[in-house]
């Protein structure tokens, strides 16, 4: 068996390099650690991290094709980001123009738990802790 220390990071990459960073930085408020443009790739590089802790790398390249991603369809499923107060952040989404779902409620924990999504329809959880 590995002995794995922790998740090192979450690579994305999207469709518009642009929108996709303003989404991660703006939105859900990722601070960048570091971006680099691969010349000889045509591609963008964007380290994003949350608290201090690396988390997504967000990667542009020329055409990248479309990938489905419902209904739950197989491979990443949906990133999921913890928040204190789920409704005030549901508020926040809601007032940016994000379409929410209803928040509901986590039948084995009793945690209240939503998704949206990201700039290329990837889902995204937030999880009241």
């Amino acid at each position: 068996m590995l002995k794995l220390n922790s998740l090192h990071h979450i690579a994305i990459i999207c469709s518009d390099y642009e929108r996709s960073k303003r989404f991660y930085t703006e939105i859900l408020g990722l601070e960048i650690t570091q971006e680099i443009y691969r010349k000889e790739r045509d591609s963008y590089k964007l380290d994003l991290s949350l608290g201090g802790n690396y988390l997504i790398e967000l990667f542009s390249f020329p055409n990248p094709p479309a990938r489905v991603s419902r209904p739950e369809a197989c491979g990443l499923r949906h990133l999921a980001f913890g928040v204190t107060d789920i409704e005030e952040s549901v508020k926040q989404l809601l007032s940016l123009g994000i379409d929410v779902e209803n928040i509901r409620i986590d039948e084995f924990t009793g945690r209240k738990f939503t998704f949206f999504s990201d700039p290329d329809d990837l889902p995204i959880e937030l999880y009241q802790e």
